[in-house]
């Protein structure tokens, strides 16, 4: 299928999607002078187009495009839905732990689906350079803490964000623990999908 516009067979689609998802959620944090969330979108908009530039060289499969484009959808509905009057942030998936922990939060499930997307992001880029020959374990260790490390970005943004605007719902030491925490458990899911499509000689989640 050839290329137009440096987009692939199948990326109009997800990036309709993502303009559909923003517009939408735009409007929302408008009207409430969310400030906090759209400066998220301003982020997200400037990763879109990072990708759209770089998406040639890169070869984004479009299995890692729903990934981020699903963690975008589960961050906005997050800070944009409430339910009984509750962020959906906020709110219990399954009380697993309780006080001070609560364990299973909608904030820690999209940690997970977004630092494991952000791994496979990170595998993608980091695929060409990685040698061949090394074992499983060793290329899961550096796959890992690749997506560990945008995890750990996240916070010190988060932090800085909490520092410029108030109320921000950040949440405090035992919030960003968790949320690490979670990064971890997504970074190894993906680290486990990866490999398992590798080692079926399935090329980048095509």
């Amino acid at each position: 299928m050839k290329d137009y516009f440096g987009i692939r067979k199948g990326q109009m689609t997800i990036l309709v999607t993502n303009l559909v998802i923003l517009s939408v959620f735009l409007v929302v944090f408008i009207n409430r002078a969310n400030y906090e969330f759209l400066a998220y979108i301003g982020v997200t908009l400037f990763f879109i187009i990072l990708i759209a530039f770089t998406n040639k060289k890169v070869y984004y499969p479009n299995f890692l495009l729903w990934s981020l484009t699903l963690w975008s959808f589960t961050h906005m509905c997050g800070g944009g839905i409430f339910l009984g009057g509750v962020k959906l942030y906020d709110r219990m998936i399954l009380e697993l732990v309780g006080e001070p922990y609560l364990i299973f939060k909608y904030d820690q499930l999209v940690h997970i689906i977004g630092f494991g997307a952000s791994t496979l992001a990170m595998y993608t880029i980091l695929r060409p350079n990685l040698r061949q020959g090394h074992g499983w374990w060793s290329l899961s260790i550096v796959v890992v803490m690749a997506g560990l490390g945008v995890g750990a970005l996240n916070e010190i943004v988060e932090f800085i964000t909490s520092l410029l605007i108030e109320d921000t719902g950040v949440g405090g030491y035992m919030n960003t623990s968790l949320d690490l925490v979670a990064d971890l458990i997504g970074a190894i899911l993906a680290a486990f999908l990866i490999f398992s499509r590798e080692s079926k000689g399935k090329d980048s989640y095509q």
